[in-house]
């Protein structure tokens, strides 16, 4: 996913995980907030709706984070900006573990519905409506909020958490490279429609919307030709990542960072051909992870290359 973590600040670190703010939030907040003036008696009452907007969606990319961790992957970063926030999450590449760490973020507004609902409903009938006007109002408001970015992110279109919960079940019945391939493709489809859809409304924030997801599915499509390359390359056995089980594949595919001469690490030993530099760890052309090379030769692991 494409990187929205320049230009950001550091708000609080919880449960391991780093939550930034990106400056334009600031911006938009200060544009939204006033925008919105009228709806309150108190300016104070639309800052707390945006801050609960702000709430709404952490929760939701804790939920990515959380999820992502439990199933043994890598979560430690969230960035929050104007159109809503990026949990930098890196599973381990299994259909199964993928798809929970993606749904477990709408999951969370899922949960929060049926809350927020009967907190709404039971004001109405107390009569907050007149009596407590304001409160009313927030509570609806949170209600929507929660509606609509549930219903957004739901939408079967690449990066959003619905095109990437359709890849992830793709994954089960075409494989990790072609799911990635076919959702990214698709994803086009709806940059496409968003960008329509900014043109017809006059609205920068859809263009924007528009353009972070066109960047997301080059940068998917990118990887899913990768992985399709990768995975017809012949692999190597005796070997299987401790992390994902693959097989490392045959080939000059490491590269020495000393001397910058390409090797196969597997039939060296670790060790660069040319200047003799010994390498700790072996990294996954995989998923990433790196392991000492006494821990690639476990027979224990069966393949599971995509």
């Amino acid at each position: 996913m494409a990187s929205t973590r320049e230009g950001s600040v550091h708000l609080f670190r919880f449960a391991g995980v780093d939550v930034f703010l990106h400056w334009s939030w600031f911006v938009v907040a200060i544009i939204e907030i006033q925008s919105r003036s009228g709806r309150y008696t108190s300016i104070a009452w639309n800052v707390a709706e945006y801050l609960a907007l702000f709430l709404i969606v952490t929760l939701h990319e804790f939920g990515h984070a959380m999820a992502c961790r439990q199933v043994g992957g890598i979560a430690n970063q969230i960035v929050l900006w104007p159109l809503g926030g990026v949990a930098y999450v890196d599973p381990p590449p299994r259909a199964g573990a993928t798809l929970w760490s993606i749904a477990a973020g709408p999951l969370v507004n899922v949960v929060l519905l049926p809350v927020l609902a009967v907190l709404f409903y039971f004001g109405r009938s107390a009569g907050w409506p007149t009596a407590m006007p304001n409160v009313y109002h927030l509570v609806r408001a949170l209600l929507a909020i929660d509606v609509v970015l549930l219903v957004f992110n739901m939408l079967p279109v690449y990066p959003l958490d619905g095109g990437q919960i359709f890849r992830a079940l793709l994954w089960f019945v075409i494989g990790r490279a072609r799911s990635l391939m076919v959702a990214t493709s698709l994803g086009f489809v709806g940059v496409a429609g968003f960008i329509a859809l900014a043109l017809w409304r006059h609205s920068i924030w859809y263009g924007v919307l528009a353009l972070f997801m066109l960047m997301n599915c080059w940068g998917g499509l990118q990887h899913a030709r990768a992985l399709l390359k990768m995975s017809k390359l012949p692999r190597r056995v005796g070997f299987a990542c401790p992390t994902c089980h693959s097989t490392p594949p045959l080939g000059n595919f490491w590269k020495c960072s000393q001397c910058g001469q390409p090797f196969d690490t597997f039939a060296t030993g670790a060790a660069c051909p040319s200047c003799g530099t010994g390498f700790a760890e072996t990294k996954c052309l995989d998923c990433g992870r790196l392991h000492p090379m006494t821990e690639w030769t476990s027979a224990n692991f069966a393949p599971a290359n995509a």
